[in-house]
């Protein structure tokens, strides 16, 4: 099994591999590139949330493609995970100390993306 794989069925205890070798950018948006992980990481600044909340948050995401980007993002020391009673537990997800260290990136790119809306 590749180690990108690994990485989503729940190997959790380290980061994916870089896909351009010692390049930051491509580092960077390996973390959190995409359409979804910087809204992920928005919603999540605002509070910890179970997986149906950052659902309702997003309504244009699916199961699978949450689940897998909350790995990705749990991969990368980026969000926590944290069951909350007995099996079956609800979970609740919530920004890592590091994850937190996103939140002006976050901040940078809304301004942006709010006067680029205003151009058109």
């Amino acid at each position: 099994m590749s180690a990108s794989k690994k990485a989503l069925s729940g190997n959790h205890d380290r980061a994916r591999a870089n896909p351009v070798a010692g390049c930051p950018l491509t580092a960077a948006f390996a973390a959190i590139g995409g359409k979804w992980k910087l809204i992920i990481i928005y919603w999540l600044a605002e509070s910890p949330k179970h997986f149906a909340a950052l659902r309702k948050a997003m309504p244009g995401i699916s199961q699978k493609v949450l689940t897998q980007q909350l790995r990705e993002l749990m991969s990368d020391g980026l969000v926590n995970r944290e069951p909350k009673g007995t099996v079956p537990a609800p979970v609740v997800y919530s920004l890592s100390d590091y994850g937190r260290s996103v939140l002006p990136l976050v901040e940078d790119v809304r301004q942006w993306g709010r006067g680029h809306l205003s151009r058109a």
